[in-house]
């Protein structure tokens, strides 16, 4: 529902109103009671959108993006240092098949 802007040209008193839409325009004035109150067109109100982050990272910078996605790229190994580890290792199975020999 919006707010909108009402000046009685009688006595200049200016007020605001919480309206629905469809609600008809004010006349009386509140402050004199005469029938010559007139509404205003108003420079309306910006949009606040309040919330737990569904638009806070909408309008990013470039830079943080790139930054971003190079976050979410898999890092690269190095496979000839991931099969010398390997190598070195034995598994439990190994042992359990010792010890039945």
């Amino acid at each position: 529902m919006p707010t909108y802007e009402y000046k009685c040209q009688a006595c200049d008193h200016e007020f605001e109103l919480f309206q629905s839409i469809t609600a008809s325009a004010v006349r009386k004035c509140p402050d004199c009671g005469k029938l010559k109150v007139k509404r205003l067109i108003g420079i309306g109100a910006g949009v606040i959108f309040k919330g737990s982050g569904f638009y806070q990272t909408d309008y990013r910078s470039s830079a943080y993006q790139k930054d971003a996605a190079k976050d979410k790229a898999p890092a690269k190994s190095d496979k000839k240092s991931d099969k010398k580890s390997d190598s070195g290792k034995s598994t439990s199975k190994d042992k359990s098949s010792k010890k039945s020999d």
